[in-house]
């Protein structure tokens, strides 16, 4: 973040931002795994009601004051003006339920939609005007500070959105689902967390802060994410348009980065590159096809016409990377790191060039999972290693990712899943990057710029309209 802001203060001279004026400071004041109200001046990490496994000393808010306080001093110190220019807000995903709903706390149970996400995005303006205000009576400066967050996963990552929309301070960069998972990474015995971003994913999402505050900031932009803006049902009823605000159009489907989102159903897809179409009685309609129809426009195909009269809405971003093949054979594979594996041989049902074309993109990123189903068996595992031998499709994985240690089964149809819900909708942003791909230990993409491309944010229940409205 603060790599790729300097230095597009500097024009995009990379070699001169460690040096050249301006200069500016970051600090962090958080921790992983909290919610909003404990990072916030409430403080309740040191609630003795919170469970033990999560009872902290705290004094997050606090330390970010103190960073301001002595940010200035230092800045007096060498005779320099001080002032703070943005805040940036990583979380959310502590205070998503289990049922689609916010938990506010520990020790309140969740509340589910709607009002569970008003609850949030009125907790985080709320948040953002009192550490504005703090933060401005220490330094002294004038106006609000405005802070740029990203979309976390789930029902608070809809919460950051509507919050942004009713808060003209705060900006919504964008989601995250487009960079690797912490579940590629090893450290200390274990992998990550799947919920958790892999440093490269780290310094990737950082680069597209910087992109937007610079945007923001310097540019005057007024910066909006990919999103839908509205959505109606053609003349011939077979069809439903997306217009969407475009950072930089045009709009791309792109499934050559990631794999076709798609889940199959009879007659086409009960989803497809990341939208599904859900009736008022939550029937899903079949797609058949999404195709870009202009610049800023999306096309959805469905495969039967909708009734007159008919209510259905419109939602984006699910894990599905559609069916793999059939799991011909199951055997014992290599220890990795000290850790017994899992070999799954597989047939798969169409071939390009040995893998499936949505295979690729999956392995090129890194770690994905796979799922089977037969009956009331179920079976869930993430792939670590793909591999050809003698004809054969291999992938490999660790029993400690068995899900539930459920084991799979010869004969049960394997579904690919990224380990982030996405979709296939981006702009054509052409921004470069500072950094590359850096870790060699996962996927196939280092020593590539990240792509800055926006992606679409994450989305469910977006209205259709019968006809379309006027802008």
């Amino acid at each position: 973040l603060a790599d790729h802001l300097k230095a597009m203060l500097l024009g995009g001279d990379h070699a001169r931002a460690k040096t050249a004026a301006p200069h500016f400071l970051v600090s962090y004041a958080g921790q992983g795994g909290r919610m909003i109200e404990e990072l916030s001046i409430a403080d309740e990490s040191r609630d003795l009601r919170t469970p033990k496994n999560k009872f902290g000393e705290g004094g997050y808010y606090k330390t970010s004051l103190d960073d301001a306080r002595r940010a200035k001093q230092r800045a007096r110190a060498v005779g320099k003006d001080f002032a703070i220019a943005a805040l940036v807000w990583m979380q959310g995903e502590a205070n998503g339920g289990l049922k689609g709903g916010i938990v506010p706390s520990r020790w309140q149970p969740e509340s589910p939609h709607p009002a569970g996400q008003q609850w949030y995005r009125d907790r985080l303006i709320a948040y953002r005007k009192k550490w504005s205000d703090d933060l401005r009576a220490i330094t002294g400066q004038s106006g609000e500070i405005p802070m740029f967050t990203y979309q976390t996963l789930g029902a608070a990552g809809e919460a950051q959105l509507m919050a942004a929309d009713r808060d003209p301070h705060i900006y919504l960069v964008g989601p995250h689902y487009m960079v690797p998972s912490a579940v590629n990474g090893y450290r200390a015995g274990r992998h990550g967390a799947p919920i958790h971003l892999a440093a490269d994913g780290e310094r990737w999402y950082g680069e597209q802060v910087g992109k937007v505050v610079h945007r923001v900031l310097a540019e005057g932009e007024d910066w909006q994410p990919l999103r839908p803006c509205k959505a109606w049902i053609d003349r011939a009823r077979t069809s439903v348009l997306v217009e969407f605000t475009v950072p930089r159009p045009p709009l791309v489907i792109d499934e050559s980065f990631f794999p076709r989102e798609q889940t199959e159903a009879e007659g086409g897809f009960a989803s497809l590159c990341g939208f599904q179409l859900r009736s008022a009685a939550g029937t899903r309609q079949a797609l058949t096809a999404v195709e870009v129809e202009s610049s800023t426009r999306v096309r959805i195909r469905l495969a039967s016409a909708l009734p007159t009269g008919a209510q259905c809405t419109l939602s984006y971003g699910l894990p599905y990377a559609g069916k793999l093949g059939v799991i011909a054979e199951i055997r014992k594979g290599p220890a990795s790191e000290s850790q017994p594996t899992t070999e799954l041989v597989v047939e798969f049902h169409e071939s390009d060039g040995g893998l499936p074309a949505g295979l690729k993109s999956l392995v090129a990123e890194g770690a994905f999972n796979v799922q089977a189903s037969a009956g009331k068996r179920y079976a869930q595992a993430t792939i670590r290693s793909v591999q050809q031998d003698h004809g054969s499709t291999v992938l490999g994985c660790e029993n400690a990712d068995l899900r539930g240690n459920a084991p799979f089964a010869v004969g049960q149809t394997l579904t690919a899943l990224r380990i982030f819900p996405y979709g296939n909708l981006r702009d054509s942003d052409p921004e470069e990057a500072i950094y590359r791909f850096a870790d060699k230990t996962y996927g196939t993409r280092a020593g590539q710029s990240y792509p800055l491309w926006n992606w679409c944010v994450l989305f469910s229940g977006f209205p259709i309209a019968e006809t379309e409205a006027p802008n």
